[in-house]
Formats: structure tokens, sequence, C-alpha cells
């Protein structure tokens, strides 16, 4: 399929060695969505999570302490950074590196929290991104022995073979396990229970654009 079949008309590169950069305006729209969203979660503070108590007057208030708070901040900005990333990138292997690290900072945004459910959650959570690891890169490296290329723009010229489809496959169930989508999102629900709105909700907007970009690929790959 033509690059920019999906994203609308191509409407420029950037050409970075082997890799290149192609911009068009679905990239660009989402790029510049999650970087906003980055950047106000930078300047923003944590709410107080409010607990009804049934059966009793009293509310249970929870709040974030300060350096709770800035380990969630930092985190929550390198994981908009490396969402955005992978709205833009041209190259595969960066797209999985991108995938991976939101993953990995996915489980940080709520590993500090002192509430079991939450935690007990977030391990399950890992152990799935952990093990959805293999497929994702293996499916990159599949694609790579049939291709030869990882470049969305040799890659899209290639007609698909059952090496290329077969690895396509794998890296979408890793994209699914890493970003908690179904059917793995049940190890993902209760981490949000967690107080730090609005650092869970990059959680939430890094899982629904990577999947959309990931889609994308995939349809630019086997068509």
């Amino acid at each position: 399929m033509d690059i920019g079949s999906l994203g609308g008309n191509l409407l420029g590169i950037i050409p970075l060695g082997d890799i290149v950069l192609y911009l068009t305006p679905l990239h660009i729209f989402m790029f510049i969505v999650i970087l906003l969203f980055t950047f106000l979660i930078a300047i923003s503070r944590t709410e107080t999570q409010v607990e009804a108590s049934f059966g009793s007057l009293k509310d249970n208030k929870i709040a974030v302490g300060l350096s709770e708070f800035k380990a969630r901040r930092f985190l929550a900005i390198v994981c908009g950074i490396a969402t955005a990333g992978a709205m833009i990138t041209g190259d595969l292997f960066n797209f999985i590196l991108f995938v991976a690290l939101t993953g990995i900072v996915n489980i940080g945004i709520v590993s500090a929290v002192k509430q079991i459910d939450v935690l007990n959650a977030a391990f399950q959570y890992g152990l799935i991104a952990m093990i959805s690891s293999l497929p994702l890169f293996g499916g990159g490296a599949i694609i790579l022995a049939a291709t030869g290329t990882l470049s969305f723009f040799e890659l899209a010229k290639i007609v698909p073979s059952p090496m290329t489809l077969f690895g396509s496959i794998l890296l979408l169930i890793g994209v699914a396990g890493e970003t908690g989508v179904a059917p793995f999102f049940a190890t993902k629900a209760e981490m949000f229970r967690t107080p730090g709105s609005p650092f869970i909700l990059i959680i939430h907007l890094s899982s629904l654009f990577i999947i959309i970009r990931a889609i994308e690929i995939l349809l630019t790959i086997l068509t």
C-alpha cells in the first residue's frame, strides 16, 4: 500500500540515515495531541482521591506525596515522549522500542503506591508486558528476515509473504500485550484505582494511540 494512503497525503520526510521519518496529517495530528497532553501533565498537579466509606459518615482521602508526585510526573512525561516518537517513526525497530518503553513506564507510574490491589495488578501487567516482548521483538525479527528491511517505505513496496504475515501477527500480539488492551486488559484495569490523575490518563492515551499506529503500520506492510 502507498505510504500516504492511510494517513493522508505525504507532507514530507525527515531522513536520519537509514531511518526516515515521514509526515502525514494523521501522524502529525497524533504527534501534536500526545505532546500537548504531555505538556499539560508536566505543569499539572495530582488530585486528592476521595473514597466513600459506606456505613460511615467519614470519607477517606488519599493524596500523593511530593517524592511520589515527582517520580510519577517524570515517568508520565517519558511515556508521552515515547508515544509521540512512535507516532512519526518510519522504522519498525524504533516503533518496537517505543512500544516496549511505554510498557515499562506504565508500570512505573503506579509502582510507588501503597495499595495492595493496585500493586498486584501492576505486577500482573508487568508479567504480561515482559512475556509480550518476545512476540513483539520476534515479530520484528521475522519481518526483517523475510524482507531484509525494517523501513516502512521499503516494506510498503514489498509483496507480503507468509513469513511476513506470521511476523505481523506476532507483532500485533506483542503490541496488544504491551499496551494492555483486549484480551490482556483485565491485568490493567485495577491499576486505575490508584490516585494520581492526570498521570494515570497517559496510560490510557498511549495505549489507544499506539494501537491505532500499529494497525496503520500492519495495513501498510500487508496490503
